[in-house]
């Protein structure tokens, strides 16, 4: 993992309680709705998937990708 940036903003979102997904979001500047647009599924569907802790791989990898991060970016 050392090979990867992890920025102090999303740190300390993580360190305040926010999920890695969410503290990325919110360090990118993202909705739900755009994050959601960009998976193609709905933003109720995201939020789910942002409220999970540890997320499956795959659902890590796809979130990532639309984040434009490596999915070990995600694994804080």
């Amino acid at each position: 993992m050392s090979n990867y940036s992890f920025p102090h903003e999303v740190v300390s979102r993580i360190v305040d309680g926010a999920t890695p997904i969410r503290a990325w979001r919110e360090h990118l500047n993202l909705t739900q709705d755009e994050v959601a647009q960009r998976l193609g599924i709905s933003q109720p569907a995201f939020a789910q998937q942002e409220a999970v802790a540890k997320p499956r791989r795959a659902t890590r990898e796809k979130i990532a990708a639309a984040f434009g991060i490596n999915a070990v970016q995600l694994e804080l």
